[in-house]
């Protein structure tokens, strides 16, 4: 059995000329191409005809999050720009941080800090009909990112706030700032819970016309929220992934998911974008985690928690379990976090089918893929890098029929 942690991360390696990098969408989103991966075969087609190629009576699972405009900028006197990147609040849910309106603090990336010394920032913002003093100090570095406390003297909420003052945060590869278009493109068109930093992109293909293909031909789709964390960009820099540490996202599932996927029995459920992946395996898990008489308040998946816990826990029994969970703690919404890291050498319990997006070099998201269709990945990478497919955020698709 392969153990994860040994895998080397040069071994997930390719050669991926800057050329082949999507900078831009295309002007339709279902135009895109699409990779068709099924059972050992390679194809192509156009992301439009994704209903006639799903197996028939297949539910899809979508991360219906949003993209927050997670970008600030402030100007000093001095004229130097200091850019801070808001990741997550601090201590403090995502909801209630949105809600706040005087003050909140959160975890930020900050860009051109050595300019930025010990005075607060200031900036004046036209929001509405009414001028905003929005003022950033900077308190304590935890790792690499600063606990940032962000005050502003209008009634206003920080949702409010940092969707009029901030900017789409646009992944580091495409080399560009966010122009007007990525305020829409750079979200799904089911996009509901305001809270990534990134989108789950391989939603960004779907158009309302595919939507209601897919309702024709009676495939049925449900919605779950991962908030998309900065770290889905960082690529493994340790030799081994047994060094690497995955970061924290937070999900959210609905007592309706889970009941919806319990009736579709044994049918394909595929599983829009990697996010999505990881929650509906991460659901898994916290039901393994309670069949194995643990007694969790809240949900919290480790990266290695599929390679310690019990292996024999069927899918049913697991979410059956989450069911009763969510009877005891009288809630019919189930809200964790999960670090969960999908290498070669996992078994997928829930997911049996996979859209979604060409990925980095090195990265923990093509180890994702390789657990599902094993060393064909690089076949797969081969055939699109020859023909003229499109890579990563605003790139072309695949559709993995293991």
């Amino acid at each position: 059995m392969i153990t994860p942690q040994s895998i080397a991360i040069q071994d997930y390696d390719y050669p991926l000329p800057e050329a082949c990098i999507a900078k831009h969408p295309l002007p339709q989103r279902d135009r895109s191409k699409l990779l068709l991966y099924r059972g050992g075969t390679i194809d192509e087609s156009q992301f439009y005809h994704l209903p006639e190629l799903l197996p028939p009576d297949s539910l899809l699972v979508m991360n219906d999050t949003k993209v927050i405009h997670a970008r600030l900028r402030f100007q000093k006197p001095t004229g130097s720009t200091i850019e801070v990147f808001c990741l997550e609040p601090w201590q403090m849910p995502l909801s209630e941080a949105f809600e706040q309106t005087t003050q909140c603090e959160w975890l930020c990336f900050v860009g051109n800090n050595r300019k930025w010394k010990a005075e607060p920032l200031c900036a004046t913002l036209r929001i509405g009909n009414c001028d905003v003093s929005l003022t950033a100090e900077r308190r304590v570095a935890v790792g690499n990112a600063w606990r940032v406390l962000f005050r502003w003297d209008a009634p206003l909420s920080f949702a409010t706030l940092i969707e009029e003052a901030g900017s789409i945060p646009l992944p580091p590869y495409l080399h560009r700032e966010a122009e007007r278009d990525d305020n829409e493109r750079y979200q799904t068109v089911y996009a509901t819970h305001e809270g990534s930093v990134a989108a789950p992109t391989a939603g960004l293909h779907f158009t309302p016309d595919v939507l209601k293909a897919l309702a024709e031909r009676n495939i049925a789709t449900e919605y779950i929220t991962l908030h998309v964390g900065a770290g889905t960009f960082k690529p493994v820099s340790s030799e081994t992934i047994g060094e690497h540490e995955m970061h924290v996202e937070p999900i959210q599932v609905s007592r309706q998911n889970l009941e919806h996927i319990l009736s579709h029995g044994s049918k394909p459920l595929i599983a829009v974008g990697t996010t999505s992946v990881r929650t509906l395996e991460s659901v898994y898990w916290f039901g393994v985690q309670l069949c194995d008489r643990q007694q969790p308040t809240s949900m919290h998946i480790q990266q290695w928690d599929p390679y310690t816990l019990p292996q024999h826990v069927s899918r049913d029994e697991a979410l059956r379990r989450v069911l009763q969970w969510m009877d005891a703690h009288d809630t019919d919404t189930l809200q964790g976090d999960t670090r969960l890291l999908i290498a070669p050498g996992y078994t997928y319990h829930v997911v049996s089918g996979l859209i979604t997006n060409f990925h980095q070099p090195r990265s923990t998201l093509l180890l994702l893929v390789s657990a599902l269709i094993g060393e064909s990945w690089r076949d797969c990478y081969r055939y699109a890098l020859s023909h003229d497919f499109r890579f990563l955020s605003y790139g072309d698709s695949c559709l993995f029929l293991p």
